[in-house]
């Protein structure tokens, strides 16, 4: 009978990438959990995958839209909104699954071993599901206003990017929420500075603005912001609004590499002696 050997790590670098692909029928099963668990004894069950982001929608478009004024480019409201939403959905739900991976697993961890990257790999693609529902319908809400109203969105080639855009929005809040995770176990003030610091991030992204209409003092500082050219490039896409910036994608996909390296060896270091902190 084969046998699984638990050797120390040595090194920084000494990372297990080999142990989560043996253990990939794990992963099936946390995102199995992840789907049918999480709304099991709700009412509505999976039909909030769609309700959420209907009323933020709605909400946005009352209160951005109409009691602000801000500029969508010309875009329907309901469709710009949306959009945003989609993408920063999938960010969040990524990024906070990932943010708490020990504190919230503590007692699983502690009493079975396995490769602990394998819970927040399996965020990604649990979530993913949840975003694939949220992203029909935003093509149906797409195609009434393409086809039945003198709306001018249109789809260009480089909608072709949008599996590229979404694994690199992906990767950029499962390595973020790596890097945070270590850090809560030993400072728990940290979840709440993350609670509070994502919700100001949102607005640092233009979600419920264009790029186009921020003052050229602040464009810079925006622009800083590495998930900026995702968003921008998955409107241009698909509504023929925003912009795509190619520098701005390579700065997104290098900032990505550095942070997604630097939250898995911290993440694998901490995972060592988490138990004794948490």
């Amino acid at each position: 009978m084969a046998r699984h050997i638990i050797k120390p790590k040595h090194n920084l670098l000494d990372i297990d990438l080999k142990g989560v692909w043996r253990y990939r029928d794990l992963v099936y099963m946390y995102i199995h959990r992840d789907i049918v668990t999480k709304y099991k004894q709700t009412i509505l069950g999976p039909l909030w995958y769609v309700i959420q982001p209907v009323l933020t929608t709605i909400i946005y478009m009352f209160v951005f839209g109409g009691l602000a004024g801000i500029s969508t480019d010309g875009i329907p409201q309901p469709l710009f909104y949306m959009a945003g939403i989609l993408l920063w959905n999938y960010f969040s739900e990524c990024f906070n699954g990932s943010s708490d991976v020990f504190g919230t697993n503590a007692n699983v961890f502690g009493k079975v071993y396995f490769p602990r990257l394998v819970v927040p790999i399996s965020g990604m693609f649990s979530n993913l599901i949840k975003m694939l529902i949220q992203f029909v319908l935003f093509l149906i809400v797409y195609l009434y206003y393409a086809l039945f109203t003198d709306a001018s969105v249109h789809v260009n080639w480089s909608a072709l990017l949008f599996p590229l855009l979404v694994a690199m929005l992906a990767l950029h809040a499962t390595s973020w929420g790596l890097i945070f995770s270590s850090l809560t176990t030993k400072y728990r003030d940290m979840k709440f500075l993350i609670q509070f610091g994502i919700q100001l991030f949102m607005y640092a992204t233009p979600i419920i603005y264009p790029l186009s209409v921020a003052p050229a003092k602040y464009r810079f500082i925006l622009e800083l912001n590495p998930l900026t050219p995702i968003f921008e490039a998955f409107k241009f896409g698909w509504l023929g609004a925003g912009s795509l910036s190619w520098s701005g994608l390579l700065y997104s996909a290098g900032f990505m590499v550095v942070s997604l390296f630097a939250g898995i060896v911290i993440f694998s270091r901490e995972e060592r002696t988490f138990m004794d902190t948490i």
